[in-house]
């Protein structure tokens, strides 16, 4: 299991490394356009029922996502900002995005039922490497989408109790 966890960052080291050089994922902690349209397709995928229906919302409610995934990646320890990174940009990448996910399509392009399939193969897969991958991008998306107070109506949710 070492060898696997070991070869696994190697993999995310050599491969995210070399198309952060072609396509950052983060710069200066912030979303660079390829971590955006990661994070933006990953958002339509995983918020599908909880983002607002009328398409203008739900625009406005993705780009709301993505500027409080810029305060949560700018709040991360800088090397945990670099992993992130490199996955975005190996993520991104057409290799990276059909060896980590299983998709074909570019992000912006892929309809939300291949990338719910994408992230499903992710969670579901045997290489912790994936596993992990699929878990920031999830963890990042919904933690970022719902500690918003102005997503709370939407889900029926009034919000804490007042003490």
């Amino acid at each position: 299991m070492f060898k696997l966890g070991v070869a696994s960052a190697a993999v995310l080291a050599l491969g995210g490394g070399a198309a952060a050089l072609i396509q950052a994922g983060l710069h200066h902690g912030k979303l660079a356009e390829a971590g955006r349209e990661v994070f933006r397709a990953v958002g339509r995928a995983v918020l599908q029922s909880s983002l607002p229906a009328d398409d203008a919302a739900r625009q406005i409610a993705l780009d709301a996502l993505l500027g409080r995934v810029d305060e949560l990646t700018q709040a991360l320890p800088p090397h945990a900002q670099d992993e992130l990174s490199q996955l975005l940009s190996l993520l991104a990448s057409m290799p990276g995005r059909h060896l980590m996910a299983g998709l074909n399509q570019a992000w912006s392009a892929a309809p939300d039922a291949d990338i719910q399939q994408a992230l499903q193969g992710m969670r579901l897969s045997a290489l912790a490497l994936r596993q992990q991958a699929y878990a920031a991008l999830h963890d990042i998306t919904a933690a970022a989408y719902f500690t918003d107070a102005s997503t709370w109506p939407q889900l029926g949710y009034p919000g804490p109790p007042k003490l």
